[in-house]
């Protein structure tokens, strides 16, 4: 059923994903912030976890892929947090460093939702299994 309380989240998972790294800076430096779109694998990276949690929202009638495409979303947005640490701590060559935006907690924001969709998938499941049982 897509109105589910895993739907919210996942919803929440997509916005933060899909919208909001257009919105925040991943940066500011001297020559301007910088977004996502402004690097290819972090806006790809971006991306394909926004449409992950879109197609996971349509399977609502398979909880056992729903729940595994959450764990893939989330291994997802642990690489994208990798590459900004990756990122923040290179070393940039530039005299003033470069002061980190609000857009790299942004996958953070959506691994917690992400749990959250996914303990609630788990309680769905183990809520049908268990009435599979008494008939």
């Amino acid at each position: 059923m897509i109105q589910r309380i895993q739907t919210v989240y996942l919803l929440l998972a997509f916005v933060i994903m899909g919208i909001l790294p257009f919105v925040f800076p991943l940066e500011t430096s001297k020559a301007g912030e910088v977004f996502a779109k402004d690097h290819i694998v972090d806006l790809a990276l971006f991306l394909g976890s926004a449409a992950l949690s879109m197609i996971t929202i349509f399977l609502f009638n398979n909880r056992k892929l729903q729940f595994v495409l959450g764990r893939l979303n989330i291994i997802l947005n642990l690489i994208l947090l990798g590459l900004f640490v990756y990122h923040s701590l290179s070393v940039s060559g530039e005299g003033a460093p470069s002061e980190k935006g609000i857009g790299m907690f942004l996958p953070i924001f959506s691994i917690v939702f992400l749990v959250l969709a996914n303990k609630a998938i788990k309680k769905d499941e183990d809520l049908v299994k268990s009435v599979d049982r008494l008939r």
